[in-house]
């Protein structure tokens, strides 16, 4: 999952310059089909089941927008990627939506040419370990073997934490989550690092997953979000809206269970807004009047999909937390429908 080093930076941003020159939403009206880059699998955010159906709280994001542009939540073409593959993916144009916990930075912004659309999950790196090793903190890992996925910054931040705490360390390169789990079992690596996020996801599937322990650090900023190519202003303000949509309709109240009756019009007039009963956003997107109805009618609200996919009634049991609402003392928060 996220942060690339980045290597051929050049390429990939020679790359997205030409991709962008094309109207993405017109290709994916065209094609009748929206084409999203998810991960190779992280149970919770995007995997598929037995019948190669993907689920998860990125992969509703990649519905959302379909929903939004094409009027149908099932016209989604599903590509994995991997934490190298996935810019040059989008870069070069086979996907026109990248959803796969990918962590905003400045080069990726600026040097990569590529337009973050917001943020859908405030995360951080950290550690887990088998309760057998006996360590309760990360600085207590010196000398450990430690499984990283490579073309990450996780790579970055995982030197930067030894250097800055005296001890040392061995990488256990490796390209996927599923490979990362497979070597971390196997005693291959004393540790997995990635994403909070990702480990409490990994650690769901195991068969003994209270013989395994997420330590207490949290040595990074991984505010996490779905992101498009650099010049495509009228793509990048849909996918951007439409994951406003899901937010907004939470901290309005507007759920899967209401949205018919609230889209006979209300006395909130945001509500209203949002919905397509008063004013012409729709329009302003190049889109009609029910755009985010359907994007919302999908999966549900932000807190709908979070609960469903990743929360604590789910095997995952990730509390809110940073991704609670503003108005509940998080981070999550969208400018206003108006």
């Amino acid at each position: 999952m996220k942060k690339s080093v980045i290597l051929g930076a050049i390429t990939v941003a020679g790359l997205a310059a030409g991709a962008a020159t094309a109207g993405t939403v017109d290709d994916v009206k065209a094609r009748g089909k929206l084409n999203c880059g998810v991960t190779t699998g992280v149970p919770g955010f995007a995997a598929p089941d037995a019948n190669g159906n993907w689920a998860g709280f990125d992969v509703a994001v990649c519905r959302a927008v379909a929903a939004a542009v094409l009027g149908d939540g099932t016209a989604v073409e599903f590509i994995p990627t991997t934490g190298k593959t996935r810019f040059t993916a989008l870069a070069s144009g086979e996907i026109d939506l990248l959803a796969r916990n990918t962590t905003w930075t400045f080069s990726r912004d600026v040097d990569l040419k590529f337009d973050f659309v917001g943020v859908n999950y405030y995360d951080g790196q950290g550690f887990m370990v088998p309760v057998e090793l006996g360590v309760s903190s990360a600085k207590e890992l010196d000398g450990a073997t430690v499984c990283i996925q490579t073309g990450t910054t996780t790579e970055l931040n995982l030197a930067d934490f030894f250097r800055a705490n005296n001890i040392s360390y061995e990488p256990v390169p490796i390209e996927t989550n599923a490979e990362a789990q497979q070597q971390y079992l196997a005693g291959a690596c004393d540790v997995y690092t990635t994403d909070a996020s990702a480990l409490a996801a990994t650690r769901a599937t195991f068969e003994a997953p209270d013989a395994h322990m997420v330590l207490p650090e949290i040595i990074s900023k991984e505010p996490l979000g779905p992101l498009v190519r650099h010049g495509d202003n009228e793509w990048g303000d849909i996918a951007r809206w439409t994951l406003n949509a899901l937010i907004t309709a939470e901290e309005l109240g507007v759920t899967s269970a209401n949205i018919g009756e609230m889209a006979n019009g209300t006395n909130n007039p945001e509500i209203n807004r949002l919905l397509g009963t008063e004013g012409n956003l729709g329009e302003m997107l190049g889109l009609d009047a029910d755009w985010a109805k359907r994007a919302i009618m999908v999966e549900g609200n932000y807190g709908e999909i979070f609960e469903k996919n990743i929360g604590l009634s789910t095997p995952i049991g990730i509390a809110r937390g940073l991704n609670a609402q503003w108005t509940d003392g998080g981070l999550i928060y969208s400018p206003p429908f108006r």
